[in-house]
């Protein structure tokens, strides 16, 4: 065969995966859009399985996985598109969101639950750093509330993994955290809300013996 014709082939077929690509992501996008989100998904997983680099396409996925309550998937499509993107704060947050409730699983064992829980809290940090300026502090507030319940799962008694020291810590880190956000926003009665359950936590640790 001749490589004019190689090439001419091979444009072709690069054209017809980009048309079908860009179809799934169309439809998968206003899938999205339209809150229905299983639909978003089969589109979606279609359009990355054409074009595996696509990072929006990761992204919707990602979120439309973590909608679905499919968290482990949502993870691993903003595992991927952070690969392409390492500088986007939001797929770092929702995937700390994912991460949080996979810590929350009680299927899991307790090794998965603590890497889940570290996860999420390293994923906001990095967001945060990414973006320090964020306007709504979801970030900081998120990330109070996965201090919180990483310092709660330290501070199971009879748990393997129960360490009071990095439970107290970690609750102390909530606090800071939720305070920073309320300072912000003082009219807040859900972040005060917030703060007062740490504070209830880590009262209970240091009353703990």
């Amino acid at each position: 065969m001749k490589l004019s014709i190689i090439v001419s082939f091979l444009v072709i077929t690069s054209l017809e995966n980009s048309s079908a690509q860009n179809a799934y992501f169309k439809l998968g996008q206003q899938a999205l859009m339209d809150g229905d989100f299983k639909a978003a998904v089969a589109q979606l997983e279609k359009a990355c399985l054409i074009d595996s680099t696509n990072a929006n396409a990761l992204w919707m996925l990602g979120y439309s996985y973590y909608h679905s309550e499919n968290y482990k998937k949502s993870i691993a499509a903003y595992t991927k598109e952070i690969s392409i993107n390492p500088t986007d704060a939001s797929a770092y947050y929702y995937r700390a969101r994912a991460k949080s409730y996979m810590g929350k699983d009680n299927q899991l064992s307790f090794a998965d639950k603590e890497k889940y829980l570290l996860g999420a809290i390293f994923d906001l940090t990095k967001a945060i750093t990414i973006d320090p300026n964020d306007t709504s502090n979801k970030f900081y507030q998120t990330r109070g509330i996965a201090y919180r319940e990483y310092g709660i799962f330290k501070l199971q008694t009879g748990s393997h993994y129960y360490d009071k020291v990095r439970g107290i810590n970690s609750l102390k880190a909530s606090i800071n955290d939720l305070e920073k956000v309320l300072a912000d926003n003082p009219g807040r009665a859900d972040i005060s809300s917030l703060i007062d359950l740490s504070r209830q936590k880590l009262d209970e640790a240091y009353a703990h013996r």
